[in-house]
């Protein structure tokens, strides 16, 4: 990909900035104003990565916003494996904001101090990483969510605040759905692999989210869980191997839109501004040990018409349209248990005033312009 101009990198704020707005007027409209954690300490888990560009960033916004109202005050844990991403970087040098280097596999710090709220989002989410990440994929999704479980109940034991805690789960804990089970609700069973390559990932958010009802129900932690269905947009690195992320890396690099399967599996996918809305509201208004998809409910499109519709939308941005292309992946396992299918009843989080509001060739059309402002995935 060439340099980004100027006018990349102020679309890419733009995008940015336009994002964070529209999410917190869109969490106030639905009753669920971040005032609730005025004054509150945040833990948001995994803070580096994809989510946590928003998870991170939205707090900040609404102090930003209310400079006369106590502000919350946000602590990120990662490993940061891979280093601290600059946006989070520049991020350091603000009061409200606290990076802590943390594996959460490893015991909770003894020095953590009080959180009212945790935001589980640590872990493996990009199939190519966690097939080759698997023991350390389950460590995150089950040792991890465990020490904030017990974190959580140890300080409710102790008559001290503890407001709410989000786990991420993911919509892959319902396997390849049947037919009659799209679109899919939460009361769903799954038809999962136990032992196949995204086992390590599916099988122990299913456990993960066990721990949290039990958690819920025994102790009265108020966890609620949250299922992401094919999120994207700005904080994804564009070399995170996921589809939208390699067919926009092909289209910004001059490439064909190169296809690793026929083109015939379907999606609904999701603009993070409405999914990262959709987990503060979980969040805020969810109840005790409920799961809660996240993603739109159509329409739902095949991998063929995604590429398509890419192709269009770099078209109207650059004037060159790419074509579409259909290569094996070099992972002998990429379509193993992938699923045929993958779209969300989101009745449940409607209920909660979740209400989507960006279509997919939007969303795309946002992703490509954060994308060009930030060269390679540097930014992310």
């Amino acid at each position: 990909m060439t340099a980004p101009s100027v006018t990349d990198r102020f679309r890419a704020d733009e995008v940015r900035a336009d994002d964070l707005t529209t999410m917190l007027a869109d969490l106030a409209a639905a009753g669920a104003d971040l005032a609730r954690l005025s004054g509150q300490r945040l833990l948001i888990t995994g803070g580096a990565g994809f989510l946590g560009y928003y998870l991170v960033q939205l707090p900040l916004a609404w102090n930003d916003q209310n400079p006369d109202l106590a502000p919350i005050d946000v602590t990120v844990f990662d490993n940061y494996i891979r280093g601290v991403p600059p946006w989070l970087d520049r991020l350091a040098v603000r009061r409200d904001v606290t990076l802590r280097p943390h594996d959460v596999r490893e015991p909770l710090p003894g020095d953590m101090g009080e959180f009212s709220y945790v935001i589980h989002a640590a872990g493996i989410a990009s199939p190519t990483y966690y097939r080759a990440h698997p023991i350390e994929t389950m460590d995150a999704n089950i040792t991890g969510l465990r020490n904030l479980l017990d974190y959580a109940r140890e300080r409710l034991a102790a008559g001290a605040r503890f407001e709410g805690m989000l786990f991420f789960s993911s919509s892959e804990i319902y396997g390849d759905p049947e037919p009659s089970a799209i679109p899919t609700p939460e009361t769903y069973r799954g038809f999962v692999s136990c032992t196949g390559p995204r086992a390590c990932y599916d099988e122990s958010k299913r456990y993960g989210e066990t721990l949290c009802v039990n958690f819920a129900q025994q102790y009265g932690v108020p966890v609620r869980m949250a299922r992401p269905f094919n999120n994207y947009g700005p904080g994804m690195k564009i070399t995170d191997g996921r589809v939208i992320a390699d067919l926009c890396r092909d289209a910004l690099a001059g490439r064909d839109l190169v296809l690793r399967s026929d083109g015939t599996p379907r999606r609904t996918f999701c603009y993070v501004s409405d999914a990262v809305t959709g987990y503060y509201l979980a969040l805020l208004r969810g109840g005790d040990g409920e799961p809660y998809n996240v993603g739109i409910d159509g329409p739902e499109i095949s991998m063929l018409e995604l590429a398509t519709t890419i192709a269009r939308v770099t078209e109207e941005l650059t004037g060159v349209r790419p074509s579409v292309t259909h290569e094996p992946s070099p992972e002998s396992a990429y379509l193993i248990d992938n699923p045929n299918r993958r779209c969300p009843d989101i009745t449940k989080l409607r209920g909660l005033g979740f209400r989507p509001r960006v279509d997919l060739e939007d969303g795309l059309r946002r992703t490509l312009r954060w994308y060009a402002g930030n060269p390679g995935g540097t930014e992310q």
